[in-house]
């Protein structure tokens, strides 16, 4: 096998692991099996042990020399950390979208917030949503490395961050976001995601 061949097997399967750690499929604390996740995968050991160090340095396995790799549980971390990066990479992206947005957008972005305005509390639907908003202002900073990141640090959060403020005013925010956006401008758009963030810890 030729080393760009190994190196794309390796790549191939950080990405399904990464992928089954943001769908929740593998559960945050949840211990991994090398030979369970090659046969699952259809490859050797190596790459999936390469792809579990490499998952490893970014911060969504844990090793330990007893029970092996575990998927890591969002207490494990950093929390302030992943805010204030959080923070620093979505003002960044709402700023460079607020230069290339544009009104369809805009639109889709205000048909999302009204949909998580009408739910209840308790409603399963609203982290989905919540995540397609966030999702979209990062599409429209046409910046692959950013949106890239941000998927990540969602990763790294199992299923997004945990909020505890009430869904109607997590919408007034989006509102003050929303409009910043609709004026293009960039320094508003990214002070009302920053306060957004911040103040959800």
């Amino acid at each position: 096998m030729t080393e760009a061949a190994y190196v794309s097997k390796t790549d191939l399967v950080v990405a399904l692991i990464r992928e089954l750690i943001i769908t929740g499929e593998l559960a945050a604390g949840e211990q991994l099996r090398q030979r369970d996740l090659a046969q699952r995968f259809g490859v050797s050991q190596t790459p999936v042990r390469e792809a579990m160090r490499r998952l490893e340095s970014e911060g969504l396995l844990l090793c330990d020399t007893h029970r092996g790799f575990t998927v890591v549980s969002p207490e494990d971390g950093p929390v302030e950390e992943n805010f204030q990066i959080r923070a620093a990479l979505e003002s960044l992206g709402a700023s460079l979208a607020a230069a290339k947005i544009d009104a369809e957008g805009i639109a889709r972005l205000e048909e999302l917030n009204a949909r998580m305005r009408a739910l209840g509390e308790d409603d399963p639907a609203y982290a989905d949503l919540n995540r397609e908003f966030h999702f979209s202002v990062y599409e429209y900073a046409r910046s692959p490395l950013l949106l890239s990141l941000m998927r990540l640090l969602w990763a790294s959060l199992h299923g997004g961050p945990k909020v505890s403020r009430t869904h109607a005013e997590s919408a007034r925010q989006h509102d003050e976001i929303l409009a910043a956006l609709r004026a293009g401008d960039a320094d508003a758009a990214a002070r009302h995601t920053r306060q957004h963030i911040m103040g959800a810890r």
